[in-house]
Parts: C-alpha cells; sequence; structure tokens
C-alpha cells in the first residue's frame, strides 16, 4: 500500500448512529455529578466499576469473537464508544489497555487456553492489563531490553529484570511483557512475550509519583519469577514483530489527540460564543487540527479493520496528535488572561493547572516523538 494512500477516505460506515447516541445518553447520565478536574484526567481516570458498567453494557471487547465473551463488532465501532469516552472523560484507565491492546494481541497470537482464561474477563471489565516494555536503561530503544526469561529443564521459565514506566502496574492482574530469551542475542532477535501474573512470588512492584502527584507509573522488578510454560505467547524470538504490531493499536486511537479535550472545551465554553480575532484563531485553529486528526485516526481504524498492520500511519496519527495536545495547552496559557470573570474561567484555571502537569508526559508515552519520526523517516526512505 503507497503510504499516502493509508489516509484514505475518513468515513465512518453508515448505521452508526444509534450506538453514538446511546453511549451519549449512558454518558449524560453517568456524569451528571462528575467533575471537570476529574474529566481533565481524561483515559488516566481509574474507575473499576466505571469499567464492569462499560462491561455489562457489552462496550468492551467490541471486536472479539463472542466465544470469547466479545461482541465481533467491527473496529469502527469500537471507534465510536471510545471517541465517546474519551470526549467525556471518562475514567477509562483501568481498562484500557487491555481492550486496547492486550485483547487483539491475545486473539492473535495467544494459545486457546490464554484466550479462554483472559478475554472474557477483559471484555467483562474485570481483569486488567499493563505493557511490559520499557526499562531503566532502554527507554525508547526498545530493542536493547535485558529483561530475561531462561526455560528451565521442566519447560517452565525463569524470569529476571525490571521494567519501568508501567502504567498501572500497582492495580493490574497481569502484564504482557517484552523480554530476552536468546542470551545470545541482540537488538530485534531473540525477544519473546510473556504473560505475567503480578501476584506470582519474586514480582515486586514499586509505583513513581509524577509532577501532579499521581502514581500511575511503576517499576516492576523480577527476581526469579517462575512462569510455567504457557506463559509464552505466540512463538519464541518472534517478540519483536508480536510487540510492534501491538504498537499499531496503542498509537492509532483517537486517545492520541482527544487527552486534552476536557481542557479544550471548558476554554470555549469560557470564552463564550462572541470571542474575539485572537481567540477565535487560536480556538480554530485547534478545531481544525482536531478535524484532520480525527478524520486520519478513522483511516487508520479502517485499515485495522481490512486486517493490515498500519504501524506507518498509526505512528503519524500519534506524532502530530500528542503535538496537538500539547499545543492546546500553550494556547489555553496564551488565552487563560483574556477569559470573562466568572465560574468557567475559574474552572478552566483549574483544569489547565491539571492539563498542563501531564502535558509533558503526551510526547513520551506510546513512542517518543524522536523514535516515531525514525519510523516516519524509514517509511518514506530517507533514512
Amino acid at each position: 500500500m503507497n503510504l499516502l494512500d493509508q489516509f484514505g477516505p475518513p468515513v465512518l460506515p453508515p448505521g452508526l448512529e444509534p450506538l453514538r447516541a446511546e453511549v451519549r445518553d449512558f454518558l449524560a447520565k453517568w456524569g451528571a455529578t462528575y467533575p471537570a478536574e476529574k474529566r481533565a484526567l481524561s483515559w488516566m481516570g481509574f474507575d473499576p466499576d466505571f469499567s464492569r458498567a462499560l462491561g455489562a453494557k457489552g462496550w468492551l471487547g467490541l471486536s472479539i469473537p463472542k466465544e470469547y465473551g466479545g461482541h465481533d463488532a467491527s473496529p469502527f465501532e469500537r471507534f465510536v464508544v471510545n471517541e465517546e469516552l474519551l470526549a467525556a472523560g471518562a475514567p477509562v484507565t483501568a481498562h484500557w489497555i487491555a481492550d486496547r491492546q492486550s485483547a487483539p494481541l491475545l486473539l492473535r497470537h495467544g494459545t486457546p487456553p490464554q484466550k479462554q482464561r483472559f478475554l472474557p474477563a477483559i471484555c467483562a471489565g474485570e481483569m486488567y492489563f499493563c505493557i511490559g516494555m520499557s526499562e531503566p536503561a532502554s527507554g525508547s530503544d526498545l530493542a536493547s531490553v535485558r529483561t530475561k526469561a531462561e526455560r528451565q529443564g521442566d519447560g517452565a521459565w525463569l524470569l529476571n529484570g525490571r521494567k519501568v514506566w508501567t502504567t498501572n502496574a500497582d492495580r493490574c492482574q497481569a502484564m504482557i511483557a517484552l523480554v530476552r530469551t536468546d542470551a545470545a542475542s541482540e537488538r530485534h532477535d531473540g525477544l519473546s512475550q510473556f504473560l505475567v501474573d503480578l501476584a506470582l512470588p519474586g514480582v515486586m512492584i514499586r509505583p513513581i509519583k509524577d509532577l501532579s502527584g499521581h502514581e500511575h507509573f511503576n517499576e516492576v522488578t523480577f527476581e526469579d519469577v517462575r512462569l510455567d510454560a504457557d506463559a509464552l505467547i505466540g512463538v519464541e524470538g518472534e517478540g519483536w514483530a508480536q510487540a510492534t504490531s501491538e504498537l499499531a493499536f496503542e498509537r492509532s486511537g483517537p486517545e492520541r489527540f482527544l487527552s486534552a479535550m476536557t481542557l479544550f472545551r471548558c476554554l470555549v465554553a469560557a470564552v463564550g460564543p462572541e470571542p474575539d480575532a485572537r481567540q477565535a484563531f487560536e480556538i480554530g485553529r485547534l478545531a481544525a487540527w482536531l478535524v484532520a486528526l480525527r478524520s486520519m485516526s478513522i483511516s487508520v481504524t479502517a485499515q485495522l479493520a481490512a486486517g493490515h498492520d498500519p504501524v506507518w500511519a498509526a505512528s503519524c496519527v500519534k506524532d502530530i496528535g500528542t503535538g496537538y495536545e500539547q499545543d492546546t495547552v500553550e494556547v489555553a496559557m496564551r488565552l487563560i488572561d483574556s477569559l470573562p470573570p466568572g465560574a468557567k474561567t475559574a474552572t478552566t484555571r483549574r483544569v489547565l493547572a491539571i492539563v498542563q502537569s501531564m502535558a509533558p508526559s503526551f510526547s513520551l508515552r506510546g513512542g517518543t516523538r524522536e523514535i516515531l519520526r525514525g519510523i516516519l523517516a524509514r517509511g518514506l526512505g530517507v533514512r
């Protein structure tokens, strides 16, 4: 597929509006007393009860087959549900990683017992996963991971090493970890993925407090953690290919440009229906950028629906999207003193403070800007 063709026609299939209306009605009832300050956390808000409620509505595991507790829906239906959740600032992070990438990965590469054990619980909003990729000395350079799993005589594995920046590891039941299974290998070779029960002996989790005071980042240490033979996901030594296909799910969704949506909505509400020239210019520019990003994300969703691995296009969405999110903060900072006094402006100030503290992470999580642009350069043949 030509790279430019990866962003063509960004049109959602017909028939999705009843679903969108149902989700909006659910969110309107749920969010009547949910303050903007909590909505500002966007998809980092953690609420297991809310995740289970979504599971009960059938809005998790939408594209997972019914035999595993899913709903055999298209990626487009999942896009609509998630777009509405993110636009509302709903607290989705408990189930987010499991639903977004762990479930599709297991569906594609997992064994029948793995699918039967984990997928129904993910679809019910009752089992939460974290990602074990980055390490203290191997952040953006993912191919240099040193955490290792050594096969034992009985077929089991012994896991040793450390993962860091592991979102919600302290509140998840399982991790999908990328580790080295061939001690003599280098870079992309000799890597494999494993299912790690975080309650196993030898697993130590240390929360890391960030600038906003939250502790969703974690450092996870493995000391002689014994994994059963069936903890291996897919094919031994194929972990790099599996992980990079998983990243297409992580980098292409609406969460890559809607993290600052609550701030944008508060800003628009505070400005009101009669903006001055500067306010109209800044908000209009953000709105146009948002429309373009949404179109790009829908195009990537179409590729996923067609069975492609849109790594290049997903990297585009993530790179441009996080730039948009961070620029939303910059625009709000430039306009905040021009807003009329009142409750809406006071709320905007509080929301700005929250999103501003998180904004540096937008271009780090899910792949740094430098890594993404390297992928884009290789795809364009200029590197």
